[in-house]
This record gives C-alpha cells, structure tokens and sequence, in this order.
C-alpha cells in the first residue's frame, strides 16, 4: 500500500515525467459528483451549510439551507422552511428527500440511539429523529434571548459525551461590518444517553470572544491582520472589497491523541477547537481550548507553546476558509477539507470582475489533506475543482464510510451568481482514501 501511494504522489508532481519540465497536473480525486439540489433562481436563491452525518445502520443524512431574498418563495411538501434533510440507504447512490425545516447554521449528529439536528434561530435550537431521519420531532431552545453563530461543523466523541461547539456573539464595540471579531465559541458536553432536547442535560463552556483574547494591534512579525483594519472598525481595501476585523468563526473540535504529543492531556479532560481565521490573509487557522474542570464546568482559554507563550494562530492549509476535521481510527490520522488558495497576493485593485470580494477569497478548489498531530499537514489530492471562477466547491462537510469518504459541498455551476453565493449542492465520494496515505503502514 505505501508502494502504491509513493508511486501515486510521485506520478501526480510529474517526477516520473518523460519531459524534463513537464507541467505538473493533478487529477482530482472525486471531480465527479451527484447534484443533490439544484436552485430554481440562481442569481437569487443560494445554497448554504451543507451537512453529513452517518447513522449507526448505514443511513446518510444529507442536509442544506437556503439564502437570498428569495429562498422563502422555495416551496416543499414536507415541512416548513428553508433548510433540508435527505437520506441515502445505498452508500450516497440515491437520496430522499424527508423534510425541510426552519433552523440556521445546523449539523446533524448521532447521540445514543437518536439523531438530532442543532443550530440557531438567533438562539441555539435543536431537533429530534427516533427513526434515523424518516420523521423528526419539534424543535426546542437550548437558550433564551441570546444570538449564535456557526456551520455544519464536526462533532467529537469521548465516553459516553457528545461535543460540538457553535460561537456566541458577545455584541461588543463593533457598529458595523462583519463582526467576528465578538464571535466566542462555546464547547457543548451532553451525555449520549440522555435526552437532548432539555437544557438541563447540556453543559455550556466559558465563554472568551476573541476580540478579548487577541489585541490585534499587538501582533507583529507574520502579517495579521494584512490590511490596515483593526477592532472594532471595517472597510473598503478597493471599491466593493471590504474587510472588518480579524476574528474566528466556524469551529471544530479533537481531542489530542497522542500521549507524546506536546498538548496531550493525560487526563483526558482537553479539547482543542480550531476555527477559520479571518486575517485578510491566507495559510492560518485560530485555536483555543477548553478544560473540563473537576467540578464538572469547562473552562475555554487559549493554547500555550513550551516557551509559555500563547497560541491563538496556527498555520494551516486553507484556516482562511471554513474546513471541516475528521478523526480516523484505523490510520491514527486527522484528515483536513479545506478550501486551496492560489493566489493571494494579487492586488485587491487587480483582481478580475468575477473575482469574489478581497485576494483571499477564493473558493474554486477543494483539497485533503491528513496530519498525524494537527500541526504538520500532508497534502493527499485535490478533491474537486469548480469549472469556472464562480462555480465554486467550498464550505463542505464530510464523513468516513468504511473505505471511503463522503463530502457535501456547497457548490455552483455556469450560473452561480458568485462564488460566494452558489445554486448547487454536490455529493462527492472519494474512494480508499487511507490508500493516499504516504507516511507510514497501517494495519
């Protein structure tokens, strides 16, 4: 198997090349996919957090919403609106479509014997399913009068407690722009047993904004922020580009597992949350973590390295974008899928007209790749590439299913309005994927 994959990596950089200067060209690994849905109205109607979860008997959830100023005209037949389940029985071949739903920024995930949807009306919301996504229960708060934040980000399983974080906005001294910079993640604990559709069987983590953590005008030496934009203001770099303040947003979850690694806790009680870093910049995540306390709360503060100084940035291939992490068992490897820049440096003033918003922004092309401590990153292949500019692949999920991994993306074609706002969700399936594996064996 390690054979095969250096001779793979090898043939994709074109070492193996007759020419001595031969263009380098990598096939993508699942370019291929199935539209799962498709917008009536592209240049209104937009496809947003696409979502995947795998059931303990084999099923698929497959979910999305909606966005634009016309996504309320979208009609369905079972349920109310603008967000959407499907499942698929036969490894992602056919989906059906089982209910649509009113709930933002949402995942779907397994807890003991039932499956629930949480995210947010401005406050957090969840939704539950005894019948694996056929039918699904009423929708119940989690919190009164607050507003929250996130994606359709991963969950982490540690005994018998399920983990997921979604960011509070704090509503601090932003006035305007993009305010992510207010944004604090929260870890969420709930026992897998329990029922968890009442408050009382979740436990909510500190909270620390990131505005609070980071004083971005005291940062110096790697280029963060990259414009000149600092809290609590926003801007326009060139003519419809803006940028607000540096922050975090869209946070996963893992726990360290490696007992040498520097930031492994013998005691089990650490997490670490790696969340999108928004610098203006490319190449970047942020990380925090919480501690679960031995009084039972959790306590989110910030990474320190062995010199004792802190860690709120990281580098990490597409940290600029919203990734997704998986942990995989069998190669002891977390798996990375992100969103590849290529080029960052072109002058905001420079880039073309169908270019989206500021030089870091790009959304076209899906990648993988694996690490064995969440620092040092090794790439694995391309997963897919839009057609054009605005026909992105970006914003995707993912699940392992036996040998393969599944991913839902949010995605646009030809008519896309942008690559921001897409008319499609693509379902993807990348085949053996431990076979891209080129560090070690496995068993």
């Amino acid at each position: 198997m390690r054979i095969k994959s250096l001779l793979t990596l090898a043939l994709s950089l074109g070492i193996l090349a007759n020419t001595s200067f031969a263009q380098p060209k990598i096939t993508p690994l699942a370019n291929d996919c199935k539209v799962l849905y498709r917008t009536s109205d592209p240049q209104n109607i937009y496809c947003y957090d696409p979502g995947l979860c795998l059931c303990p008997n084999g099923r698929i959830i497959a979910s999305f919403g909606l966005g634009g100023k016309k996504a309320g005209t979208v009609k369905a037949e079972k349920g109310s609106g603008k967000s959407f389940v499907y499942t698929s029985d036969d490894h992602g071949q056919t989906f059906i479509y089982r209910k649509n739903f009113s709930m933002t920024h949402f995942r779907c995930f397994v807890a003991g014997e039932r499956l629930y949807f949480l995210g947010h009306q401005g406050d957090v919301v969840i939704m539950p399913s005894d019948d694996w996504g056929e039918t699904w229960g009423e929708t119940v708060k989690l919190t009164q009068g607050q507003t929250w934040h996130g994606s359709a980000m991963n969950v982490w399983y540690k005994g018998d407690y399920v983990y997921l974080v979604l960011e509070r906005r704090t509503e601090q001294d932003m006035k305007k722009g993009w305010k992510v910079s207010e944004l604090a993640p929260v870890t969420m604990r709930a026992n897998v047993n329990g029922d968890l559709t009442k408050r009382e069987n979740w436990t909510f983590a500190s909270e620390l904004a990131f505005c609070d953590a980071v004083k971005d005008k005291d940062l110096e030496f790697f280029g963060v922020p990259f414009f000149n934009v600092f809290y609590p203001e926003s801007q326009n770099i060139y003519p419809g580009r803006g940028c607000s303040a540096i922050g975090w947003l869209e946070t996963n979850i893992v726990q360290i597992m490696d007992p040498d690694h520097y930031w492994y806790d013998p005691a089990g009680r650490t997490l670490h949350m790696f969340m999108r870093a928004h610098t203006g910049g490319t190449g970047y995540a942020c990380m925090a973590k919480v501690v679960e306390m031995t009084d039972g709360t959790m306590k989110t503060m910030l990474e320190t390295v062995p010199s004792g100084k802190k860690m709120a940035f990281l580098p990490m291939p597409g940290g600029q974008m919203r990734f997704h992490l998986l942990y995989d068992e069998p190669t002891k490897l977390y798996w990375l899928l992100s969103t590849q820049a290529t080029d960052s440096m072109t002058r905001a003033e420079k880039l073309p007209s169908n270019r989206y918003n500021l030089p870091n922004n790009e959304r076209r092309r899906l990648q993988l790749h694996f690490s064995k401590n969440m620092v040092d990153w090794c790439f694995a292949g391309l997963v897919a590439v839009g057609p054009v500019e605005q026909a992105s692949r970006h914003y995707a999920s993912m699940i392992i299913d036996g040998d393969d991994i599944h991913v839902l993306s949010r995605s646009g074609d030809e008519q896309a309005k942008s690559a921001h706002d897409g008319n499609i969700v693509t379902f993807h399936t990348v085949k053996n994927f431990r076979d891209l594996v080129y560090l070690h064996d496995f068993d």
